[in-house]
Formats: C-alpha cells, structure tokens, sequence
C-alpha cells in the first residue's frame, strides 16, 4: 500500500519537532526540493535517528499528497500544519492525541471518505493525471500508485570484478541482505532498511553499482557482445555506459558522448573504479566524424516520468509545457547515433518516460525516415514486450521504474 511506510512511522518525535517543520513545509509547498529543504534541516538540528526519520516522512508526505491533503482539507484555511495533522489523521490513521499534540487537532475538519477522481486520490497535478490515463488506461489508477510508492533499491554487479552470487555474499557477510533480480542478469535487490550502500567496502572496490532494474534490462537490449565497439550516445554519468562496459570487456570499447562535459568527468572516476577505465572512451557533445560502432545506445533527454517514485515532490516541480520540444531533439540524437553504425550493426532507442510521444511516436518516425533499419525485438523477459517488440516497462506491472527501448538492425549501407 501506497501508505503503508507513514502508518509504520512510530512518530512518536514528532511533538517536540513540529515547530521546527513548519518553515521547511512551507518552502516544499512553494516548490523548493524537498530533499534539499530536508538535507539543510537535518544539518540545523542534531536529531537521533527517530527524529530524523520523521523529519523526512513528514516533508516528503506532505510534499508528495499535498492535493490529497487539501481534499481532505475541503474549504478550511490552509497550513502547513494543518496538513500534516492531516497526513497523520487521514493517511496514516493516527487519531491519537500523542502525534497530532500541538498541530491544533480542534482545527481539523471532519473526517471525509478518500476521492474518487484520480488526481485528488493520488496527489497529482491534472496534467500527469491524464498522461497515466493515455499511457495505462484502465490501469491508471495501478500506475499511479506504483508511482506513491516508494521504489526498491537495485545493484548492478559489476561482471568485470565479480560474479553476481559472490556479491550476495559479500554483501551478506557485512549484514546487507539480497535477492537476485527478476528481470536483468546482473541485478540484486537490497532488502530491508535503506543503507549507505557507497560506503561498502563492495562498493569501493568497484563490484557493484547502484542502478534500476530496468535501466539494466535496457543496457542489455543492446546485446553488446565482447570485444565490440558500442556507441552510448547520452551517456550522462555512465550508468549504462558502465553496464555495457562489462559487457564489451576489455577487448571492446564504449563510446561515450554527452552535452554535460561534467557528467563525462564523473563517469571516467566511476570508470576507474568498475576497472573498466580503459574501455570507455569520453567524446564530449557528439562523436567524432568517421566513428563507426557495432552498436549505439541513445538513451534520449526525456520528460522523465518512469523515475517519478525517485523524488517524492518532483511531480509538483515538472512543467509539462517543456515537454514539447522533445521529441524533435529525440528523433536529432536517434538519426545522428544511427549514421554510426555499421551494416549489421543495432540501435537501441531508450527512455524513461511512458508518453507515447516520445516513444512510439519517435520510433515510427525514424522508420519512416530511414528504410535502410529493420524493426529488431531484443532479447528480453517474457512480458516486458509491447506490441511492436519494444520493451515497454512500467512500475506497477514489472517493479521497476518507467522505461521504453525500442531496437532496430541495420540492413544496408545508407
């Protein structure tokens, strides 16, 4: 359940911090990060772990369900803590006195039933509200609150220090349980508490990578193979980069290339950490004339939907008006990776959004520009496939966040 993480809370600091939230609840109501907004209260106040804990629950509940909250709040005066007796009251259905102390309870209007419309029931700005009803449909209600939750921490084992059964068990021995992943070949999932898992001494050595299951089955519809050169067009700062990295091994070669020379700087630190520095090769915005690849990854800019669940206030700080503008750029980006790769040779088109402007739409368009790439289906699980074979992967249907990827072969020589 959606609330099932507030209604474990014991809240019981809560009395004796409230006062201390009411400024940093009303910078998250007027836009700010809450995770930044939490990150500067935390550093004011020397909190033990409860208080931390609620600290954060509390901006990031209020934060996330504000529009649930005013529902609930109907016509009466709004607070910023109001809103959170709120969000204890309603969504976590503490009626007792002890956490709602001081946050004027005699002040609450009655209890009222939860709404039916979409976008009160989950907290959601109208606009996203219709783009889950176009993505899912009759699932949109399963989507949105997927997208309430929050997601489950995924590693990637680094295949070129250790295997994915040796890391379960390092990591088991230092007291951080694991599962394998249902999708991707290399993914663990933590269980339990969330941990600093870049302190581990795994970490440090380069055996793994924190990464979203889904953003490994999407470097994995590459098929890169050992020894082969890959071009990863929007490489940002290498997570997939570093995935086909392993992939290629040290024979191969990862062409990187992103608009943010700062990205690329982290992904070489990164590089040399995963022991993969001497296969990724940095190009700065574009890659060199002349570079032919074997495969291209172009993991486009996008509107960023899938993730949603990553950032609990992000939702509230997206304009979708800049979304326009996307998919010219998107088809750009495709056409100049493709122009790199051999006769023979695949393309993969990936985001991590669900609309289908930026996905299905892209991808026709290329088709139809470009006669000369042949509709590929990559090898991937059973049940991430849509109808034309891309991978098409949602939260409430595969665990992971939102993703599309679809591949073509090259089949001639313009």
């Amino acid at each position: 359940m959606p609330f099932a993480r507030l209604q474990a809370l014991g809240w019981r600091a809560l009395p004796a911090l409230h006062p201390a939230l009411d400024a940093p609840l009303a910078e998250v109501l007027a836009g700010a990060p809450a995770e930044r907004v939490l990150d500067r209260l935390l550093r004011a106040l020397r909190l033990d772990a409860a208080g931390r804990a609620c600290a954060a629950e509390a901006l990031f509940g209020v934060g996330l369900w504000r529009r649930r909250l005013r529902w609930h709040l109907g016509g009466a005066t709004e607070s910023p803590r109001l809103l959170l007796a709120l969000l204890l009251r309603d969504l976590c259905g503490r009626a007792d006195a002890a956490p709602l102390a001081g946050l004027a309870p005699d002040a609450l209007p009655p209890p009222r039933p939860p709404p039916d419309a979409l976008a009160d029931r989950w907290s959601l700005p109208d606009w996203l509200a219709r783009e889950l009803v176009e993505a899912a449909g009759p699932e949109a209600g399963a989507l949105a609150a997927a997208l309430c939750r929050p997601g489950p921490i995924f590693l990637r084992v680094n295949r070129l220090r250790a295997t994915r059964q040796a890391l379960a068990e390092r990591l088991a021995a230092g007291g951080v349980a694991t599962r394998p992943g249902r999708l991707a070949h290399d993914a663990l999932e933590v269980l339990g508490a969330r941990l600093n898992l870049v302190g581990l001494p795994a970490w440090r050595d380069g055996w793994l990578e924190v990464q979203d299951e889904g953003s490994q089955l999407v470097a994995e519809a590459l098929g890169a193979r050992p020894g082969e050169a890959v071009l990863d067009r929007c490489a940002g700062a290498g997570g997939k980069a570093l995935a086909l990295a392993a992939a290629v091994g040290p024979a191969g070669r990862v062409h990187c290339c992103d608009l943010d020379a700062g990205r690329l700087d982290r992904l070489l630190v990164r590089a040399t950490r995963a022991g993969a520095a001497g296969s990724v090769v940095r190009h700065g915005a574009a890659p060199p004339e002349g570079l032919l690849v074997d495969r291209a990854l172009v993991d486009v800019p996008c509107s960023e939907l899938g993730p949603l669940r990553r950032g609990p206030d992000l939702r509230w700080r997206l304009d979708p008006s800049a979304f326009a503008a996307l998919p010219a750029l998107q088809g750009r980006l495709l056409a100049d990776a493709a122009a790199c790769v051999r006769p023979g040779g695949r393309l993969v088109y990936a985001t991590c959004t669900f609309r289908r402007e930026e996905n299905e739409a892209v991808a026709r368009a290329f088709e139809a520009a470009q006669p000369a790439w042949r509709r590929a289906v990559p090898s991937v699980p059973e049940g991430t496939l849509d109808g034309d074979g891309a991978l098409r992967l949602l939260p409430h249907r595969h665990g992971t966040d939102g993703f599309y990827a679809a591949a073509w072969d090259r089949t001639g020589s313009t």
